[in-house]
């Protein structure tokens, strides 16, 4: 066939069922993107004949004779891997001027879409976007670029850090020039699919694989007899026995529905899939236990039996073998707290799974490289980590493996896992040839980690006067049938929430559960949203036993400089108030919410009520996280700054260019970050837990006072001068003999590192204005507030961008999104059109504010803030809701149904009548 793209005549052949997307791809256009397959999130839009589609949708056969624009010819003609053009469209100027992007996965068909639209639909985006999906933004950077409204000083002129800079790949992401995972063409490549079990608990008796191997272009197939006996755990941390060792490649035993049963690598996608579908597996089914409490009963089915339990390095074996992890402590005595207290509150929360819906999926490219070293291109938060994991898997030197990222489309947290690259690399290893493997959007459902499901019970005791005398947790979390970041999450689910407030006894209980189930894993907070939820609801409901204000409930009892942080023990620890703004945080939301109290509801059937929460969390992760960065003078006077962070939507790569220029006083476009890539720098534990800033920008930051240094003692060396006595400039040194331009200086190289210790805390205050209507459920958001002790903003408009986003997530988890499990242990969530992430019209505007503060401990006084934003949502929005209708929802998501049996029993039939 015959068609014509960006203006070039091309021709293809179409495959049987093929569709645009895919030939659009084959063809070099990789600004076309997948996140779904289904036609849900419009990350795929083109314009065919000058109309937008979603491309996943069209049969690619209908495209011939026929003309097509993708992103990168939307400003004029172009050919397949040009660059960035010398003009924009005007929509990708837009988009550039408000940074109408963060991962910029979905930015090329969210421009494409916002591009076609006439003056009278950009009145409502709400409608005009519902096609087009990001998870990263919040949408509030992308109205405002399709209403011309611009954040970018990239023009102004002084220190680097404060100002609002663009992202280093912004021209290229808006044109749909910047490379993600997939988006490249290697020859000679194979491609994996996986059969996945239909059982919660099996034994695979027998695989038999000759069907499949008789099938044409299928070249291998994999089972667990193919792979190293060697347990690991897909959870990525620096030190591997902070998770369980539980899991094999492919194992002999499948303990939940969606397990990997056997891999197929062909020449083709359609024809590994075929050879999935050829192999005839024997199962010998054992039973299966799904919820927690009953795994934790007598005579449970056990998920893990003696056989393959965890190895030595692992957590030990606990009192009852489905017990993947549990803490316990206490500080003081909670029951004498509770005797003492004029008021005493109890009540059980429970939070749901959620999925990450980050739109690029999981998924990665490996080879043997032309030095003959396995390379793994994969989408990933943890390159270093993956690598070391790769190694002890299959017994190979470090510098035998390089894992490395394109640009990361979204994660959080969900790709603090290995999930891909072990397979690949055995296929690669075995085989010698590349081997991609991308997952679905349904196989992201069924096959990879959600947010723990956790049922959290409170009991808090306060004098008449407000003042805490006990808090007490205890915590039931369902890690699934893997302990990956089960130890971690319970363990941080059950700290901040009651670091974060000063009380003499505290009790904490909790208990993480294997079941027959989908495994949990690293989600965004990584435990504190569902703990948070509960603290923050119950101590809205003491503050009105109390009679107290929830501002000055909290002010009474929050933890301030100089007292000492205690969750459940008195242990010493390293973590610090490096600076406080949560004071500034609590009056700056109270003021922003009091300004417009009188707000009219919607109709006479609503009720309106105002809610608030708070949070607290480290700036680091515990057990140390560490980055390396390595800066160059290049020869020509500009700069070169290798990272290990994976740049996926956190901008790390912006703040890293940033604290860079600042530290050497260049200009930031004179500085050039190059990140992810296990070749260019010793370590780096991995972008996760907001360390992206904290950790990776303290090594930055070390790398550059270094490099400075050495350069102006390269200059004095060179004219005779005193170190001391020399200044560096933009492009030159000033010495007392007159200048030395840069580039009569380079290469000059210095390097910095951070250990990730000690560590700091930031603070998160959210509000929300809210009407109700009883008799349906409907809940609308009238006011959103969120405050944040960030330290330093390195760049406000990109933190801002993190809060909104935050905000925004949390509020799909708060509301509507739910990854739901049968009573068998099978996912029924398996796609977008079930699992309803937030569309532009779902998302209120959040006021964000930032307390004006500067830690001592964060690089150039910065703090984290890219998971802390979502932690008080939930609970605010629960207040709220209380504060209009009376109603104590106690379990997220609050669907209109829940809203509505609440309020009925609350309130009695005639309020909802």
């Amino acid at each position: 066939m015959r068609l014509t793209v960006n203006g070039l005549t091309q021709e293809a052949a179409a495959r049987p069922g093929q569709c645009l997307r895919t030939l659009l791809r084959d063809l070099g256009w990789f600004g076309v993107k997948k996140g779904c397959d289904a036609g849900d999130c419009g990350a795929c839009t083109v314009y065919l004949d000058g109309e937008p589609i979603h491309s996943c949708l069209m049969p690619a056969f209908r495209a011939e004779g026929r003309s097509v624009t993708t992103i990168e010819g939307l400003s004029g003609p172009c050919a397949p891997g040009e660059g960035v053009p010398a003009q924009f469209h005007p929509m990708q100027a837009a988009f550039l001027a408000a940074q109408g992007f963060q991962c910029g996965f979905c930015t090329p068909g969210m421009i494409m879409t916002a591009a076609a639209l006439d003056p009278s639909r950009r009145r409502d985006l709400g409608t005009a976007l519902k096609g087009n999906l990001c998870r990263c933004t919040g949408y509030r950077a992308i109205r405002d670029a399709v209403a011309g409204v611009t954040h970018v000083d990239a023009g102004a002129e002084g220190d680097p850090v404060g100002r609002n800079l663009p992202a280093p790949a912004a021209a290229e992401t808006v044109s749909g020039r910047a490379r993600f995972t997939f988006d490249t063409a290697v020859e000679g490549l194979l491609h994996l699919k996986v059969l996945r079990s239909p059982h919660p608990h099996a034994r695979i008796v027998a695989i038999d694989r000759a069907a499949a191997l008789a099938l044409p272009g299928v070249v291998a197939v994999f089972t667990h007899a193919d792979v190293p006996g060697r347990r690991f755990s897909t959870g990525r941390h620096e030190d591997p026995r902070d998770d369980a060792a539980d899991t094999l490649i492919l194992d002999s035993v499948v303990r939940f529905v969606g397990q990997r049963v056997a891999a197929v690598v062909a020449e083709s996608e359609a024809a590994a899939e075929a050879g999935c579908a050829a192999l005839a597996v024997t199962y010998a089914v054992r039973p299966a236990v799904t919820d927690p409490d009953l795994a934790l009963g007598p005579g449970a089915p056990l998920v893990h039996d003696s056989a393959d339990r965890p190895g030595a390095d692992a957590p030990p074996l606990h009192v009852h073998p489905n017990l993947a992890a549990e803490v316990h402590g206490e500080v003081g005595d909670v029951a004498a707290g509770l005797a003492q207290a004029d008021h005493v509150y109890e009540g059980v929360y429970h939070s749901q799974r959620v999925q990450h819906v980050h739109l690029e999926t999981h998924g990665c490219l490996g080879q043997i490289d032309a030095d003959g070293r396995l390379s793994v291109r994969s989408s990933t938060q943890v390159p270093f980590l993956t690598r070391d994991a790769l190694c002890t898997l299959f017994d190979l030197p470090r510098d035998w493996v390089r894992v490395s990222c394109g640009r990361v489309g979204g994660g959080f947290g969900g790709k603090q896992e290995m999930l891909t690259e072990d397979l690949v690399a055995l296929a690669v290893l075995r085989l010698g040839r590349p081997v991609k493997w991308e997952l679905t959007r349904q196989e992201q459902f069924i096959g990879t980690t959600t947010r723990h499901p956790m049922r959290v019970r409170v009991r808090l005791g306060a004098t008449r006067d407000g003042r805490l005398t006990a808090m007490a947790l205890d915590v039931l979390s369902n890690t699934g049938a893997y302990g990956n970041h089960a130890g971690g999450v319970i363990h941080h689910g059950c700290n901040e929430v009651l670091a974060a407030y000063t009380c003499p006894n505290k009790r904490v209980d909790g208990y993480a559960v294997y079941t027959h189930t989908l495994p949990a894993g690293a989600f965004r907070g990584y435990g504190l949203s569902q703990t948070v939820f509960a603290m923050e609801s119950a101590l809205d409901e003491l503050g009105r036993m109390v009679g107290l204000d929830p501002y000055e409930l909290r002010r009474r009892n929050a933890i301030r400089p100089g007292e000492p942080m205690v969750s459940n023990s008195l242990e010493p620890h390293d973590v610090a108030i490096g600076s406080y703004g949560l004071d500034q945080c609590l009056d700056g939301v109270e003021a922003a919410m009091k300004a417009d109290a009188g707000q009219a509801p919607p109709g006479p059937d609503w009720r309106v009520g105002t809610g608030m929460a708070m949070a607290m969390i480290d700036t680091i992760p515990p057990r140390g996280h560490v980055s390396d960065a390595r800066l160059l003078l290049e020869p020509d006077g500009t700069y070169t700054g290798r990272v290990g962070t994976a740049e996926f939507g956190n901008g790390t790569a912006t703040v890293h260019r940033q604290i860079a220029a600042s530290a050497l006083g260049a200009a930031p476009e004179r500085v050039r970050i190059v990140g992810a890539d296990t070749d260019h720098v010793a370590h780096d534990t991995g972008a996760y837990g907001s360390t992206g800033t904290v950790v990776g920008g303290q090594a930055v930051l070390r790398a550059a006072q270094a490099l400075a240094q050495a350069i102006l003692s390269a200059a004095a060396a060179r004219m005779g001068a005193d170190p001391a006595a020399c200044r560096l400039a933009a492009d030159r040194v000033e010495t007392p003999a007159g200048p030395v331009p840069l580039a009569d200086l380079g290469p000059i190289a210095a390097e910095g590192r951070a250990e990730g210790s000690p560590r700091s805390v930031s603070f998160n205050v959210q509000a929300f204005r809210v009407a109700v209507h009883p008799r349906s459920g409907a809940i609308r958001i009238l006011r959103s507030v969120h405050a944040a002790d960030a330290g330093t903003v390195i760049n406000p408009m990109q933190c801002r961008g993190q809060i909104e986003g935050g905000v925004a997530q949390a509020l799909g988890a708060a509301l509507h999104e739910e990854v739901i499990v049968d009573g068998d242990g099978r996912v029924v969530t398996q796609s977008l059109r079930g699992y309803p992430i937030p569309a532009c019209a779902d998302v209120p505007e959040t006021e964000v504010l930032f307390a004006d503060t500067h830690d001592q401990v964060g690089p150039l006084g910065a703090k984290s803030m890219s998971e802390a934003p979502f932690n008080p949502v939930a609970a605010a929005l629960a207040n709220a809701i209380r504060d209009a209708t009376g109603a104590r929802l106690t379990a997220t998501p609050f669907r209109p149904d829940r809203i509505f049996g609440a309020v009925m029993a609350a309130l009695g039939e005639d309020a909802c009548a």
